[in-house]
């Protein structure tokens, strides 16, 4: 059966490449989108870039052929779908207001009403009430699946495996052991015995000697911490791996991901001397109401923001506990000032090319797919990154667990040889963090 979508503004917003996601059925974009897309392209953040993308990819397309006849979107020796601009001309009841929503139901509503029931139409949009109120008309409604990922069956980087007391012997002997599961590169293994589920010992899949390496528990500590669990072991152990290149941490509120990212950066940076700088940087959206504009230059505007990275460099800079004299006389600012520390919002990071840097980027949970991909082409030669979040607590009002930046990098990397992930359960902030995340 031949199907018709019809793209909603946040679809084109957080991926301009949509348009040519959909195979070989056609896409139809309603004329108050294009309006939309027409006020957003104004905005100097990542909404009016991708806006402006858009803009540039229908004009491109227009230069090919008619748009409101249908343009083709794929070469000539594929089945190829159409792209159309579409008015719409059916009349919705008076008692709806006349916005874009409603406008994208008229659309729906006309072709729907023009193509019969040998085709399929369908809305596609982010927007959950324009779902509720297609779907009141009778008309199918969807969110955009190419950028969604299952967080029920989400990649966590740690497998559990029962294998015989052999086994378990020539790892303590060996420090290496073939197993019979497929493993993933990189991905975290705990051997545990048949005989004696309290007999297990802890390595890593090594893609390229197709076993699994035995790891030891860190004897030093790590800028004055030491993993306090399985988890923050194996997160560690990723994070301080040259070989990889890319570490994605999820957890929760309180489970050290954040801390341990850049307690690894100021290891290499300051201590190793393998990368040149360590760069810290997270997206700046409010949670809850924002306060509006604040006073000051940049670095005092951007201050709130970066302040929980300016904690944990602190907690850090006193060795962990809280009556230790600090490190260094003028604590973070010191490194900040000899050029090895800096944090930054993310806002600023396009154009930039980023060699030999451990890049720590906070909260990335809420940032989208396509920002995710910015971010990560920024790699210079030498550089390792690490994405940290939680995919539970999103502020972005366009993203949610599924279809995140986050949990998208999670699943596209999961096979790369230098990539690894760790999802972190337990919490270790504090007695009371811990039992606020697992009751509230």
């Amino acid at each position: 059966m031949k199907k018709i979508f019809i793209l909603d503004t946040n679809i084109l917003i957080s991926d301009p490449n949509s348009i040519f996601k959909f195979e070989d059925n056609d896409v139809v974009i309603p004329i108050s989108v294009i309006e939309e897309i027409d006020h957003f392209k104004r905005d100097q953040s990542e909404k009016g870039r991708n806006a402006r993308e858009v803009s540039r990819i229908l004009d491109r397309l227009r230069n090919q052929g008619s748009l409101a006849e249908g343009v083709p979107l794929g070469s000539k020796d594929d089945v190829e779908g159409k792209l159309t601009v579409y008015l719409g001309e059916q009349v919705l009841p008076a008692n709806l207001k006349n916005n874009t929503d409603n406008q994208i139901l008229a659309v729906g509503l006309s072709l729907q009403k023009k193509c019969g029931a040998t085709t399929k139409v369908s809305i596609i949009t982010k927007d959950s009430n324009l779902r509720i109120k297609a779907d009141s008309f009778g008309l199918q409604s969807e969110d955009f699946e190419a950028d969604k990922v299952d967080i029920s069956d989400l990649y966590d980087g740690v497998r559990r495996i029962q294998v015989d007391d052999d086994t378990i012997q020539c790892m303590y002997a060996e420090r290496e052991a073939t197993v019979q599961d497929e493993l993933l590169p990189n991905e975290f293994v705990v051997l545990e015995s048949r005989s004696d589920a309290s007999q297990y010992v802890c390595g890593h899949y090594d893609y390229e000697q197709k076993n699994v390496q035995m790891m030891d528990n860190f004897s030093d500590s790590i800028w004055g911490i030491y993993p306090r669990n399985m988890e923050q072991t194996f997160g560690l152990h990723a994070l301080l791996d040259e070989r990889i290149k890319l570490v994605t941490l999820i957890g929760g509120a309180g489970t050290g991901k954040t801390l341990l990212a850049i307690a690894a950066g100021l290891s290499k940076t300051t201590d190793e001397d393998t990368y040149q700088k360590l760069l810290v940087a997270r997206p700046i959206i409010a949670l809850g109401k924002d306060i509006g504009y604040l006073p000051g230059n940049v670095d005092e505007k951007l201050n709130p923001w970066m302040q929980p990275v300016y904690d944990s460099l602190d907690y850090l800079l006193t060795g962990g506990t809280p009556n230790r004299q600090k490190r260094l006389s003028k604590s973070y600012q010191e490194l900040i000032d000899q050029g090895m520390l800096a944090v930054e919002p993310i806002t600023y990071i396009r154009g930039r090319s980023l060699p030999h840097v451990f890049f720590v980027v906070d909260e990335a949970q809420n940032l989208t797919p396509h920002e995710v991909k910015t971010i990560l082409t920024r790699a210079g030669e030498g550089t390792k990154m690490v994405l940290t979040g939680d995919p539970y607590q999103i502020d972005n009002p366009y993203l949610d667990s599924t279809n995140n930046g986050l949990t998208y990098a999670v699943e596209r990397f999961k096979n790369s040889k230098i990539s690894a992930h760790i999802t972190f359960k337990q919490g270790e902030r504090s007695e009371l963090a811990s039992l606020a995340a697992e009751l509230l």
